[in-house]
């Protein structure tokens, strides 16, 4: 498995692999977020965007830099490759990108009480934001905006110790 930048010309791949990665949340109860608008093309052109590719892209991740963080936009594992962790992999190439950059950590927003979501990404070492900051708080009020209910949701932060990821 190639983890790589992803061309603008996948683009539209990476949406249809985030609309199948989407799927689950409709088993769970959850079909508003199943039939959820993907990353828009421009937001994934503006963002930092890699792709695990084998030998096409399976699965991505978007990045863009948020208070001095690498705050994850979005990670999407295309179900016929999930449970494989390659949606770990990608967090952890991000996060050596991050500590390159000299940015203190990985951030994110993600469901508190989906098992795929939060408690996945525990398990990862990412832990609860305590207090947010100005940048992540305004993600949080626009994931509102668009019907996301924020008691729900849960602001997720993996720090970086000298590039190495920081499991807690």
């Amino acid at each position: 498995m190639d983890i790589r930048p992803a061309r603008p010309d996948e683009f539209p791949l990476l949406q249809r692999i985030e609309d199948a990665s989407g799927a689950p949340f409709r088993d769970f109860g959850m079909p508003e977020i199943a039939d959820d608008d993907h990353l828009p093309l421009d937001e994934l052109a503006r963002s930092h965007v890699w792709v695990a590719a084998d030998p096409g892209p399976v699965a991505w991740i978007a990045v863009v830099e948020l208070d001095g963080h690498a705050h994850v936009e979005q990670v999407s594992v295309h179900p016929d490759h999930a449970r494989r962790g390659i949606g770990a992999r990608l967090l952890d190439h991000v996060q050596e990108w991050a500590a390159g950059r000299g940015l203190a950590g990985l951030t994110l927003t993600t469901f508190r009480d989906i098992p795929w979501n939060a408690p996945y990404y525990e398990r990862l070492g990412f832990r609860e934001v305590a207090e947010l900051s100005p940048a992540l708080a305004a993600v949080v009020a626009e994931e509102a905006r668009r019907g996301l209910d924020p008691v729900k949701r849960v602001c997720l932060h993996r720090r970086i110790d000298n590039g190495v990821r920081k499991r807690y």
